[in-house]
């Protein structure tokens, strides 16, 4: 049908032969239809081209963008029909179905739906982004989740007029782990449906929080956390059961903490989810972290280092022994660069064991220990069990007090490769750090090779990246050269529908590689200041945090406020 569209708007002189040739052959690869890529390509202005179909056709148009469209309407008509047809069902009221369609070549297939749902059919227009940004809300896993609230409410309503019973006494979880369809058990649909929404959005970690007065479900997305859906707080138990059922948590326990998995198949991949409860003011609060073994990227060259820091870093893991230390918050890919770092080093002559809090990925030719530490085995138990297991390099999940790190020096000093991370704002303070844990200064300097801090930053989202004006100053006074500025495109993203409207799609990481060097280590052992250090080894060739953002501004992978907000100054 775009073919038929694309063919009218050349009969109506609102694209060019060549124009129509251009998208025809951009259609060819399956990725977008003609009439999405003139409108991509802005040949065409998805406002004009509206005005001109409404004009033509003799219809109504709508703002679908702000339409709420109602749970009981979009039963009406499944996903499959939807795309099929390319129509989405808007409003039904006294036997007629209003439909909204983009592309109005389409309307002749409405005379199939209106004897397939016995009811007149209307058609409206709407902005092809619209109608995009409808379908993904209501014909997503997660758009069944509205339908199921609704029922499980009307549900609940009647057992509360025929027993006159709470909402707490009416979830009984047996009643929701039996059944096996959406039609029978309300509450899997939504959690499901939160589930593959998790998913679909890429996110790493979701959060279901109980409130005194509400109930919502957050996810976090490229690093900020977006609300998603408000349940109904008479679900709350029943929602929170489900999880803990599914994660294999024990239900009848609620006043403690519990960590549980959920193995998932999606789309021809499997994905794990790490979930853990919390008991707070009003009830438990769940969080599942996503671990997808399709997104983990293992290819170094892949991760964001620039050339010498790779470089640096690769000297420093391929080194005999001695530790490798990888810095930075919560949330910020430390364990993707070791385990890349694994990857790396993993081959059927070496040796490689872990020790982690939780493992988060199965590495093949890998010894991968979960730290348990209820039973004593804690990581500086585990780690000294694994120096006596013949090991050619140990990974530490993390060094989190003297007794740990003490151990790891230890191993590090003996002809081993230590791997771990820590917390720490910046390479050069990781040193300090090590040294108010008690180890003494003469041991960092004799066990560590290198130090890596990283953070992730949003990247511009492909489909809505457009190029910006700075002002030269500005640039310069972030940190840029004059010769960068004289010849630099700065980027942002308008925000689309492939993005949420961010303007950000997915993450790379950056990177602060400090090389312990010979220089470095003689002002540890003389007890100069961490600025000192940082200022030497900057002089020695590190780039710092701020200068490799800048670095990916200046390629155009992400926008200059997202690399001045995730970095500080030099």
């Amino acid at each position: 049908m775009s073919r038929q569209l694309a063919e009218l708007l050349v009969r109506d002189r609102i694209i060019s032969p060549d124009q129509f040739a251009q998208a025809m052959e951009a259609a060819k690869s399956g990725a977008t239809s003609a009439v999405h890529y003139l409108i991509e390509k802005k040949i065409v202005a998805e406002a004009k081209l509206l005005q001109h179909l409404t004009k033509k056709y003799n219809l109504h148009s709508i703002n679908l963008a702000r339409f709420e469209i109602a749970p009981e309407v979009i039963k009406l008509m499944n996903a499959e029909t939807v795309k099929k047809i390319q129509a989405i069902p808007i409003q039904s009221k006294n036997g007629t179905l209003i439909v909204a369609v983009c592309d109005p070549t389409v309307i002749p297939m409405l005379d199939d739906l209106k004897f397939k749902l016995k009811q007149n059919i209307e058609p409206v227009l709407t902005l092809y982004s619209a109608f995009d940004a409808a379908i993904a809300k209501n014909y997503s896993g997660f758009a069944n989740v509205s339908v199921a609230i609704a029922k499980m409410t009307k549900e609940q309503q009647k057992e509360r007029e025929k027993d006159d019973a709470s909402p707490s006494e009416m979830v009984i979880v047996h009643d929701i782990e039996s059944p096996t369809t959406p039609q029978d058990a309300p509450v899997i649909t939504i959690v499901n449906g939160i589930l593959s929404e998790g998913i679909k959005r890429g996110a790493s970690d979701i959060h279901v929080e109980p409130y005194e007065k509400r109930f919502r479900v957050r996810m976090r997305v490229d690093g900020i956390l977006h609300e998603i859906v408000e349940i109904p707080l008479e679900m709350k138990r029943a929602v929170i059961a489900r999880f803990k059922i599914m994660s294999k948590m024990d239900i009848s326990e609620s006043r403690i903490p519990q960590d549980g998995r959920i193995k998932l198949k999606a789309s021809g991949k499997e994905i794990d989810f790490r979930v853990n409860s919390l008991p707070t003011l009003f009830g438990e609060k769940v969080v599942l972290r996503m671990l997808s073994k399709g997104n983990l990227q293992l290819d170094l060259a892949k991760l964001g280092f620039e050339p010498q820091q790779l470089e640096v870093f690769k000297k420093g893991i391929y080194m005999p022994n001695g530790m490798v230390l990888v810095t930075g918050p919560t949330g910020s890919g430390k364990t993707t660069t070791l385990y890349s770092a694994l990857s790396e080093l993993n081959q059927i002559t070496d040796n490689i064991s872990t020790a982690e809090d939780p493992v988060e990925y199965n590495l093949e030719g890998v010894n991968q220990v979960q730290i348990h530490k209820e039973i004593g085995l804690t990581f500086a138990n585990v780690l000294r069990a694994l120096l006596r297991q013949d090991p050619d390099t140990v990974l530490v999940g993390e060094i989190r007090d003297f007794e740990t790190a003490e151990v790891a020096v230890q191993a590090a000093l003996t002809g081993h490769l230590v791997l771990s991370t820590l917390h720490t704002n910046d390479a050069p303070s990781t040193i300090t750090r090590l040294m108010n844990m008690g180890l003494e200064p003469f041991l960092v300097v004799a066990s560590l090779n290198t130090i890596v801090a990283q953070r992730l930053l949003r990247t511009i989202c492909a489909k809505c990246k457009v190029e910006v004006t700075v002002p030269k100053p500005r640039l310069i006074e972030c940190g840029f050269s004059e010769a960068v500025v004289a010849n630099i495109k700065l980027y942002e993203g308008k925000g689309c529908s492939a993005c949420n409207n961010s303007g950000y799609k997915g993450r790379v990481a950056i990177y602060e590689v400090l090389d312990f060097s010979n220089a470095l280590k003689e002002m540890v052992l003389k007890g100069e200041s961490v600025m000192d250090i940082r200022k030497q080894a900057i002089k020695e060739g590190m780039q710092s945090l701020r200068s490799s953002a800048l670095n990916k501004v200046g390629e155009g992978r992400t926008t200059l406020a997202e690399a001045l907000t995730s970095t500080t100054e030099n």
